[in-house]
């Protein structure tokens, strides 16, 4: 496994590794030495960037949070005005996206999340990288007409990572839904919460 990326820095190349190697092998799998293996670096070029297990994990969740904002387009989030349907395409697509195209992102972040139930200090970076997505999608939702803003973000929230992690990691692990699929219950979801 290789994951140079052209113009990407060392740090980038570190962290990049760190979450392939968090997909495909799990925590266990997951070893300076390993990661200078995976990004093609010299041994040790790991431990320069972050010297610790700590701080590569920290590491690899800034990345994530980085990679993951692209996966799921916040900057294409649109403006409730909008309307409903301009929400209900966009967060349908980057559901869908997690699915298939960055399904090992997707992997990645839930090997992270369990390993941050454990380590209270990444615990922290874990929900501040999180908080972005959150906050945007609190403030679309009140533009929607959320009579409760914070338990609607957080049931949308709910139902995109019971889903990703039901055809990623669990018992539907064989079965992705289609884009329309998502989208459909996503109308349910909405419809049920704002009377859409």
């Amino acid at each position: 496994m290789s994951v140079r990326t052209a113009g990407a820095s060392r740090a980038d190349l570190v962290a990049d590794a760190a979450l392939a190697l968090l997909a495909e092998r799990g925590m266990r799998g997951l070893t300076h030495r390993a990661v200078d293996r995976a990004a093609g670096l010299p041994q040790g070029s790991t431990s320069n960037v972050a010297r610790t297990r700590q701080a590569l994990l920290e590491l690899a969740v800034r990345r994530l949070a980085e990679r993951e904002a692209r996966v799921l387009a916040l900057h294409e989030m649109p403006d409730p005005r909008a309307g409903t349907d301009a929400l209900l395409d966009a967060m349908a697509l980057a559901t869908h996206r997690a699915l298939t195209r960055h399904r090992e992102l997707t992997l990645a972040r839930y090997e992270l999340a369990l390993e941050a139930t454990r380590r209270p200090e990444l615990r922290a970076h874990f929900d501040a990288a999180g908080a972005r997505f959150r906050d945007q999608l609190t403030g679309l939702v009140v533009g929607l007409g959320s009579t409760s803003p914070d338990r609607h973000a957080l049931s949308l929230i709910a139902w995109a990572d019971g889903l990703m992690f039901s055809c990623v990691a669990g018992s539907f692990s064989t079965r992705v839904p289609a884009l329309e699929e998502v989208r459909a219950d996503l109308r349910e979801l909405l419809h049920g919460m704002l009377s859409v």
